[in-house]
């Protein structure tokens, strides 16, 4: 399917099924908002990279709008339905301050996830650890999917963007453990040198050598 969809473009990844707030101060955003809101109607969040806004998005669907301020910026909660691609910019909206995009809907397979998926969430935890951070993934371990766990993974944009174009659940998980299996030894090396200069200058009681074998 093709159609139009009105775009707020952010130098943000959101994924399929992701609940996400924003503060919308900008006046050809509020109009975006206040349009599809009242029309109830989804637009499109492209992620904007260093070149400019790419071909991938997610179409969301305002839930609530929770607060508009005096001046009419506003506080709202979305939640991502489902990836697009831009075939076209349209970047002049009659009467309309915001732009939009023609967009297809790319197949994208979500729900037969394989096993090693608590590999995965082990290794999510694990990272947590070396970080001391803690993070409620909000659902229970047998329910989460690929996109539940990206954000919690210390990707970068252009990583989370990369897993973004990944359509099969299963490449998207093999994504993320290569990352992991990457970047665990590496917080694990930091956290070992941090704990040698926290000892340099100390008091250590360290075992001599023993000559006597």
């Amino acid at each position: 399917m093709i159609n139009f969809i009105p775009i707020f473009p952010l130098a943000i990844v959101v994924y399929p099924g992701e609940a996400l707030n924003l503060h919308i101060f900008e006046p050809r955003y509020k109009q975006l908002i206040t349009d599809c809101f009242a029309e109830k109607k989804p637009f499109g969040i492209p992620t904007v990279l260093e070149k400019g806004i790419a071909e991938m998005g997610t179409l969301v669907e305002i839930t609530e709008i929770v607060t508009v301020h005096e001046d009419g910026k506003m506080d709202i909660r979305t939640k991502g339905l489902q990836l697009f691609s831009i075939l076209e910019l349209v970047q002049t909206i009659p009467d309309k301050l915001y732009s939009g995009a023609i967009v297809s809907y790319p197949e994208n397979q979500q729900r037969q996830k394989p096993q090693f998926i608590y590999k995965v969430i082990e290794s999510i935890r694990k990272l947590h650890r070396l970080l001391n951070v803690s993070k409620d993934f909000k659902k229970p371990e047998a329910e989460l999917l690929s996109y539940d766990l990206a954000h919690h993974a210390g990707l970068s944009l252009e990583e989370e963007y990369v897993l973004l174009g990944l359509l099969q659940e299963k490449q998207r998980l093999e994504y993320l453990k290569r990352h992991l299996n990457k970047v665990i030894p590496i917080v694990a090396g930091m956290e070992n040198l941090k704990e040698k200069i926290r000892l340099n200058g100390h008091f250590r009681e360290l075992k001599g050598f023993n000559f006597d074998f």
